[in-house]
C-alpha cells in the first residue's frame, strides 16, 4: 500500500469509533462463547431476538456522549430511549429493600430512606447543590470547592452514613470512597449531572438507552468516519503496529500488507507491552422472564448496592449495580429480559462476589459469567505516536469512557477541543 494515512485506528470498539470488542453480540454468540455447541433452551424464545451488551452501560442524559452526539451530529443514525428508574437497594434491619434514589430537595423531602430531621439536613444539601454555580461565588457560600474536600462538604450538613453511601454511589456514581478526601468539585459537579439528566426527559432515571443496544453506538460513529472521508479495512487479521528504528509507529500489517501511517489508535489488546493491568471487572449476564422484583414492573432499571452494606474490602469498597434491559429497547424476545450485575473484582470466586445482586432478580432462565482485566497505558504517546485506551471499568455509564475519548482527541491527536470549552 503506497496511500500513507495520518492515523489508523485499530478495533471497532466505542472508544475507537467515537476516533475514526464491539459492545453487542447477538444472542446466537453469545450461547456459542459460553455454552458451545449446546442446544438453546426453548423457553429462551428466539436467540436471534437478542441483542446482549458485552459492556453494559447506561448513557447520562445531559452527559458527554450525549453532547458528543448532538456535536457530531451522529443522533441522526440512532433512537433512544429512557430507562425506567435509577434505585438503590438498601439493607434494613429485617430486610434488603429497594428504593427510588432522591436527586433533589422536593424528592429528599417524601424519601422513605431517611428519618425526619435527616430529610431537612438532606433537603438542605441538595439545594446547595442545586444553587452552585462554578462562576457565581454568591452561590459558594464561602467553600472553595477546589480545596474543601467532599468529607468537608458533608460533615457541614451533618448527613448520616446511609445518606452519604447513597449520595456517593447512587447519585455521584463513585465506585469507590476515595472520593470522600479529594476536592470536592467534582463531587458536586456530578450530582448535579445526575439531577439535570433526570429532569432533562422528565423521566424516572437520568438515563437513556439506544433501541437494539449500545453494538449501535460504534456502528453509528463508524458511518459518520465514513462520510467524512475515513477507509475502513474489515475482517483483517492479526494486526501488528510497525516501527522504524527511532521506535515511532509507522504502519500496520496484516496479511502481509502494510498501511503506512503517522499514528495508531488502539485498545491495550494490540500494544500489551505498551499497558499494565491495574484491575478486573467481573460480570453475570442472567436472562429472564420477568422485570427485576420491586421495581413497579419496570422494563429497565438500574440498582446500586453500596459497597459498605456488602461488606467488601475497605482498600477497594466498589459498588456493585445491576441493571435490566427488555423488549422495550428491541434487545430481547417478548416476555423476556436481561439482566446485569458487575463489580470491580475482589476474589477469583464471581459467583459469591455478585450473589448479593443476583438474589434480587428472582428466578433466573439462564446465567452467564464471565471477566476481563482492565489495563491503562504506559507508554510516552510523544514518543512513539502511538495512543491506547484504557479499558472499559466498571462504572455504569459513559462519563469516564467519553473522557479517556476526548483526552486522546483533544491532548494526542489534533490539540484542539471536539466540544465546546463549556462542555469538554
Amino acid at each position: 500500500m503506497d496511500e500513507e494515512y495520518d492515523v489508523i485506528v485499530l478495533g471497532t470498539g466505542l472508544k475507537e469509533c467515537i476516533l475514526s470488542g464491539l459492545l453487542s453480540v447477538d444472542g446466537l454468540k453469545l450461547w456459542k462463547r459460553f455454552r458451545g455447541s449446546d442446544t438453546p433452551q426453548e423457553n429462551l424464545g428466539a436467540i436471534r431476538e437478542y441483542n446482549v451488551d458485552m459492556i453494559p452501560k447506561f448513557i447520562m442524559a445531559n452527559g458527554l456522549l450525549v453532547q458528543t452526539l448532538i456535536h457530531t451530529d451522529v443522533t441522526k443514525y440512532l433512537n433512544f430511549k429512557a430507562v425506567d428508574g435509577s434505585l438503590a437497594s438498601i439493607l434494613t434491619i429485617r430486610k434488603r429493600q429497594i428504593y427510588k434514589v432522591p436527586a433533589t430537595d422536593v424528592e429528599a423531602l417524601k424519601s422513605p430512606l431517611m428519618g425526619l430531621f435527616e430529610k431537612r439536613r438532606a433537603r438542605k444539601f441538595f439545594i446547595y447543590v442545586q444553587d452552585y454555580d462554578e462562576k457565581d461565588s454568591k452561590s459558594h457560600e464561602g467553600l472553595d470547592l477546589s480545596k474543601v474536600t467532599a468529607r468537608e462538604i458533608i460533615s457541614k450538613y451533618g448527613l448520616e452514613d446511609d445518606t452519604i453511601d447513597f449520595i456517593g454511589h447512587a447519585l455521584a456514581l463513585h465506585n469507590d470512597d476515595d472520593y470522600l478526601d479529594q476536592p470536592a468539585i467534582d463531587f458536586v459537579k456530578r450530582i448535579k449531572l445526575y439531577a439535570e439528566s433526570l429532569a432533562r426527559f422528565q423521566g424516572g432515571s437520568p438515563y437513556i438507552y439506544p433501541l437494539y443496544g449500545l453494538g449501535e453506538l460504534p456502528q453509528a460513529f463508524a458511518r459518520l468516519s465514513a462520510v467524512y472521508g475515513g477507509t475502513y479495512m474489515l475482517n483483517k487479521p492479526e494486526c501488528k503496529v510497525e516501527f522504524d528504528g527511532s521506535g515511532k509507529a509507522i504502519g500496520v500489517t496484516s496479511a502481509g500488507e502494510t498501511a503506512k501511517c503517522k499514528k495508531v489508535v488502539c485498545d491495550p489488546s494490540y500494544l500489551s507491552d505498551k499497558v499494565k493491568k491495574v484491575g478486573k471487572v467481573t460480570r453475570a449476564v442472567c436472562i429472564m422472564s420477568h422485570p427485576i422484583p420491586d421495581t413497579n414492573e419496570a422494563h429497565s432499571v438500574q440498582i446500586i448496592l453500596p459497597q459498605k452494606q456488602l461488606g467488601r474490602k475497605s482498600d477497594i469498597n466498589h459498588s456493585d449495580c445491576v441493571g435490566t434491559y427488555s423488549v422495550a429497547h428491541n434487545v430481547a424476545p417478548k416476555g423476556k429480559y436481561i439482566a446485569f450485575v458487575s463489580a470491580e473484582a475482589e476474589t477469583d470466586n464471581p459467583e459469591e462476589e455478585l450473589k448479593a445482586g443476583i438474589e434480587l432478580l428472582g428466578p433466573i432462565d439462564e446465567i452467564f459469567y464471565h471477566s476481563y482485566d482492565t489495563y491503562v497505558p504506559t507508554n510516552k504517546q510523544e514518543e512513539d505516536n502511538c495512543f491506547i485506551s484504557g479499558t472499559y471499568d466498571a462504572t455504569t455509564h459513559f462519563e469516564s469512557t467519553v473522557v479517556d475519548v476526548l483526552e486522546m482527541y483533544t491532548i494526542c491527536l489534533y490539540a484542539q477541543p471536539i466540544l465546546p470549552k463549556e462542555a469538554s
